[in-house]
Formats: structure tokens, C-alpha cells, sequence
């Protein structure tokens, strides 16, 4: 499976304000770049903090890129997959609607009838890790599903969490022209942070892209 890792930031590297509500910084250009992004892959991946905050449909905007995809014999729409260990996805996140199949991350201790509650709502569940999900078998399981490109949006706690794992093959950022700051606003890789063996990357490509700059590295 290859894990591509997509993310805008302001300027300072923040991915939203302190509030963790949606900030505006990319531009059109980027915009209709990620959609094709997640055209072109076989499912779409964020934490359960961002599906709190956002409520977003990780759906392919473009008609067009939805008809060349069924047009492939696929879904109009690629798969989602919510990392959730701590049991947070609301029944009635827009993640869980029908437009396209969903899996949920969840780690072994969750209750029997949240389980049964988001598999009624129509989802896969994957339990995975005594407390929290165990995301090297659980993206296995997915490749298993036939997964071979998985997108990631976010957020900083789940992007973290794969880099330690070493799970990340690529990493693409929008650099946007806004400076959002304050030590409590998210950044890029959240959770714990590294101390030592920090993560190495080698730059690809640089695009000017709105007003902004996306950058585009190989996670060796």
C-alpha cells in the first residue's frame, strides 16, 4: 500500500487556530489538486478529531472525475477510513452516509454496541490494539480489502502516529500565504513529537501554486 499524506498549513505551520475549527488557506488551484488527489485514490483517511471539527464528506467534488472513476469500474467515490480509538465518530457523521463505504479504526476495548450501531449505519469496523488503534495491522487489514493508495488528510495527532509507524511514503503540503499562531493551534505532526530518529525526507518538488507553495517530499 502507499500512503500519501496531504495537508494544508499557514505560513507558521498550523494546520487550523487554536478553536480546531476550519480555517480557510488554500486557494482554487489546490482545491481542484486535492480533489483529483482523492480521484485517483482507493480510499481517503482522517482521525476522528477532524470528522468532530469538520464534518466533512471526503467525496470527489468534480463530476467528471466521478464518472472516469466508475467509468474504471469503480466507485464514484473512493473509501473512507476514520481512525477512532476513542470511540468519538457520531452516528450521524456525514462520514457514514452512503456515498461511499466506509471503515472505521477502532481499538479492541470498543463497546459491543457502538460497533453495532456504526456497522447498521453501514460501516466496516476494524478493531485493532488494546487501548488504541494499531495502525500497521489495521492499514494491512485494509490493504487486504484491495487498498493501494490511501490518501491522509489529517489531522496532526493521526499524521504523527504514521509517520512513528513508519507508514508515510509520501508527504505533499500547501504552504498558504496566512499566519494563524498560538502554541495550542495543531500543527502538521502533533502527538508526542520526536525526541530522536527523526523522520527524513527528500524533497521532490517545488510549485507555486494561488499564492502559496506546495511542497512535495518522499518519506524513505
Amino acid at each position: 500500500m502507499r500512503v500519501v499524506v496531504n495537508a494544508a498549513m499557514s505560513a507558521d505551520g498550523k494546520l487550523s487556530s487554536r478553536e480546531r475549527t476550519q480555517v480557510e488557506i488554500s486557494g482554487p488551484g489546490d482545491f481542484d489538486r486535492v480533489d483529483q488527489l482523492r480521484a485517483d485514490s482507493d480510499a481517503v483517511m482522517v482521525g476522528v478529531g477532524t470528522v468532530l471539527a469538520d464534518d466533512p464528506s471526503l467525496t470527489v467534488d468534480s463530476e467528471d472525475r466521478r464518472a472516469e472513476r466508475e467509468a474504471r469500474g469503480e466507485r464514484p467515490n473512493p473509501a473512507r477510513v476514520v481512525a477512532d480509538s476513542r470511540i468519538r465518530t457520531p452516528p450521524g457523521a456525514t462520514v457514514l452516509d452512503d456515498a461511499a463505504h466506509t471503515y472505521l479504526m477502532v481499538s479492541e476495548v470498543a463497546p459491543t454496541d457502538f460497533v453495532e450501531e456504526m456497522e447498521e449505519a453501514g460501516a466496516t469496523v476494524i478493531a485493532t490494539g488494546e487501548d488504541r488503534v494499531d495502525l500497521v495491522t489495521a492499514l494491512g487489514k485494509l490493504e487486504a480489502e484491495g487498498i493501494d493508495q490511501l490518501m491522509v488528510e489529517g489531522g496532526g495527532e493521526l499524521i504523527f502516529s504514521l509517520l512513528a509507524d513508519g507508514l508515510v511514503d509520501e508527504l505533499s503540503v500547501f504552504v498558504g500565504p496566512t499566519l494563524i499562531g498560538g502554541r495550542d493551534a495543531p500543527t502538521l505532526a502533533d502527538g508526542d513529537g520526536f525526541t530522536e530518529d527523526f523522520p527524513e525526507l527528500t524533497l521532490e518538488s517545488v510549485e507555486r501554486l494561488d499564492d502559496g507553495a506546495l511542497l512535495q517530499w518522499d518519506v524513505p
